[in-house]
């Protein structure tokens, strides 16, 4: 009885009782059991001991092995989560993207965007931007020149301006400024159209020729026509003896000295041809780009019929909504001529981009080929922000912006390609937008209608008194506005877009609009039209900062 109930005090273990202990370690002792129980009880005893020892070692195993498990179990069950949180996450993440709108909708050729809040400087650079610089190219009042006669230069020089107005108005100030450089004298240039503008406008036809000869008496001697001692004028035309025509681009003011001075010398009076682009920019003097900047920023002034002309419809676009609004200039390049001669792929169908095909070889068979290697240039192109933009384009980078869809906008194109088709998502998302056409009766056009210039120089006059110039692609006309607006004050805006963000930006089937407007805000802050550090090879005539401009 003791004995059980020691063994039912220790809550039933399966540990024997010291006598039984004893009797474990010492199976073969035969002083208290007789030999048939000792060799029947302890073959059964030992046994079960070993079964027991075996079986606590094994469960001991086991409980060491479910720990283990345990904790592999519980890394494991925290990897699966992260992975299923994270795959939750990213399918959530795509559906959105899927379902968010692709920048704007589309609804036939209409496109809707969402509003963008005006910042403060939707129509101007701000002041404390503008006031660090001013201009001084004009001429010295009262400086005593020491300029010789006419017929005492060294000889006379003549060219041709080629190309539209604005290529022609680059032409003139070259021709001063080499007249400058060789102590020659100038005659008036003759402007001559090219296969693309097909009218016969003189120099008088468009400039004030007196203010023009007035303004820069103290810097070189012009005259009106060829002096009467030259008999033979159609020989200055046609006469290879009386032509330069080594001249390379951008040559520097030495090159004249060296190669076409000693000509002019000899001959007393050559022509220049071919002339376009034919005097570099930092490989002349300092002063004489001074001068180039003198010619075309006060000495060109258009006749005063233009001008008058142009400040009425300056007018008419400030009050178009009946009290004093300001107003955009849009310099659209999407005309025919500029989509072939650009090679870039645009939106439209087979057949147009067919027939656009044809058009190409037909005008530019050498650089057309047989087309096969005009794909992956096109997309090049593209890439590098070397296309033009289309009108759609165009819309949707002024919303995002700001720009509201009551903006005024003034339109200087010539006809778009594509038609009302191609201008539709422009027109539909600002609906004010029109042309000088539309601004005027038929009758005060046709004056000017007998020159192709004289309708460009309206266009030109329009977009330079603009609160906002903004240009879709490069080009002579663009370069001189937002060089003529930097000169003038710069507080007005002019937009040059980034082309290759654009390209970027509208061809990312994933860009929401928010980031779309962030990233087209945060990059034209700095392409505003303001003054800008020169650098080698500059363009004088986008950015006439060092020559041009003093410090205020």
């Amino acid at each position: 009885m003791a004995e059980l109930r020691h063994s039912s005090s220790i809550g039933g273990r399966a540990t024997p009782s010291p006598r039984k202990r004893d009797d474990v370690t010492s199976p073969l002792s035969s002083d208290n059991h007789p030999l048939h129980d000792d060799d029947d009880g302890g073959r059964d005893r030992y046994p079960r001991d070993r079964f027991r020892s075996l079986f606590s070692n094994h469960f001991q195993l086991l409980d060491e092995s479910a720990r283990f498990y345990s904790n592999n179990f519980k890394i494991l069950l925290l990897l699966i989560s992260v992975i299923v949180f994270a795959g939750i996450f990213s399918v959530y993440s795509v559906i959105s993207r899927l379902n968010a709108p692709y920048l704007c909708k589309k609804d036939g050729i209409t496109l809707h965007c969402p509003r963008v809040k005006e910042p403060p400087s939707l129509w101007e650079n701000p002041l404390s931007t503008t006031t660090s610089w001013k201009p001084c190219a004009e001429r010295c009042i009262g400086a005593i020149s020491d300029l010789p006669e006419a017929n005492e230069t060294n000889g006379y020089i003549f060219i041709h301006a080629e190309g539209g107005l604005n290529q022609q108005r680059i032409a003139i100030c070259n021709a001063v400024a080499v007249a400058k450089i060789m102590n020659a004298t100038l005659i008036l240039p003759v402007l001559k159209q090219d296969q693309i503008w097909k009218d016969q406008t003189k120099f008088e036809d468009i400039f004030d020729v007196d203010h023009f000869i007035d303004y820069l008496k103290d810097d070189v001697q012009i005259v009106r026509d060829i002096p009467s001692w030259f008999t033979d004028k159609s020989e200055l035309f046609t006469s290879i003896r009386r032509t330069v025509k080594n001249i390379p681009k951008y040559a520097p003011a030495q090159f004249y000295i060296d190669n076409v001075l000693p000509r002019i010398k000899e001959k007393k009076i050559m022509a220049l041809k071919p002339f376009v682009d034919r005097l570099g920019y930092d490989n002349v003097p300092q002063e004489i780009n001074r001068l180039r900047c003198r010619v075309n920023y006060h000495a060109l002034k258009f006749l005063p019929e233009i001008d008058d002309m142009a400040e009425q419809l300056v007018a008419r676009m400030r009050n178009r909504t009946g009290s004093p609004n300001p107003f955009m200039a849009l310099h659209l390049r999407f005309e025919k001529g500029m989509v072939g001669l650009s090679f870039c792929d645009f939106v439209g169908t087979r057949a147009e981009k067919a027939l656009m095909g044809l058009y190409r070889l037909k005008e530019w068979p050498r650089r057309f080929k047989d087309g096969s290697h005009l794909w992956p240039l096109a997309l090049q192109k593209r890439k590098e922000g070397r296309c033009p933009l289309e009108p759609g384009e165009v819309a949707v980078m002024l919303r995002a912006m700001g720009y509201p869809k009551e903006t005024q906008i003034y339109v200087a194109s010539g006809q778009v390609y594509g038609g009302q088709n191609r201008m539709a998502p422009l027109r539909n998302m600002f609906p004010n937008l029109v042309t000088k056409e539309e601004l005027t009766t038929k009758d005060e056009l046709d004056g000017f209608r007998k020159h192709v210039t004289s309708l460009a120089a309206l266009d030109f006059l329009v977009c330079l008194k603009s609160d906002v110039f903004v240009m879709t692609h490069g080009g002579n006309f663009a370069k001189l506005i937002i060089g003529a607006r930097r000169y003038m004050g710069h507080r007005q805006k002019s937009i040059k877009p980034d082309k290759g963000l654009l390209s970027k930006s509208l061809g990312d089937p994933y860009m929401g609009w928010a980031t779309f407007v962030e990233d087209v805000v945060m990059t034209h802050q700095t392409r505003t039209g303001l003054p800008e550090a020169t650098f080698p090879n500059y363009d004088i005539w986008e950015n006439p900062l060092t020559p041009c401009m003093c410090k205020a």
